[in-house]
């Protein structure tokens, strides 16, 4: 596996890309590799209604409760194309910027749930962030339900329960709202800057 992952991109998704169908849809050649954690951020929906991340810059800052200071995704390789893909889809340079991030990752093992009892590995991961939009706000419908098929998709590969029932849900209801779902999958497939 190493060698055919030689020339590809890790990316860690934390948001609506932890939908697998949604990542296939939009980076046909990647893989999903495993499970991960970002350590000092937190989980947030930002102003567009969209996931963010928000780095903790001080001790004040941090909290103590668990999973607040930190983020679970997904990590899926990317071929350049791929990655090309990603970038019109997340809307880089507008929605969001690039950035490589350390991150703990998990490998599954022969489509196995990764051994989270085992230690994560250090790995250099793309990321999207958008480091001006860190205020909290409430998500477009259509991405709820996104989400939801993202958080099904995490659960089953083993994000932790709590870490999604204290982080996400206060932004990401836990309901299916099939109305949206047409215009949900549009929404995956092609950026649109609503600002």
């Amino acid at each position: 596996m190493a060698d055919e992952l030689a020339n590809a991109t890790l990316y860690f998704g934390y948001g609506s890309n932890l939908w697998k169908h949604q990542m296939q849809q939009r980076c046909p050649t990647s893989r999903y590799l495993g499970i991960a954690r970002l350590n000092g951020y937190r989980w947030i929906v930002n102003k567009r209604g969209y996931a963010n991340i928000v780095e903790i810059t001080d001790e004040k800052g941090a909290s103590p409760e668990a999973y607040k200071d930190e983020v679970w995704g997904l990590v899926y390789s990317l071929e350049e194309d791929d990655e090309d893909n990603l970038d019109m889809n997340e809307g880089v340079p507008v929605a969001y910027t690039k950035e490589f991030l350390e991150i703990d990752f998990w490998p599954t093992k022969h489509g196995k749930a990764p051994d989270m009892e085992r230690k994560a590995q250090q790995v250099d991961m793309l990321v999207y962030i958008n480091r001006k939009m860190t205020a909290p706000d409430k998500p477009k419908k259509e991405y709820i339900y996104r989400m939801n098929m993202g958080i099904k998709d995490a659960l089953k590969e083993g994000m932790p329960t709590a870490y999604v029932d204290k982080v996400m849900r206060p932004f990401i209801p836990d309901l299916e709202d099939g109305s949206v779902a047409k215009m949900a999958e549009k929404q995956a497939l092609v950026f649109e800057d609503e600002r």
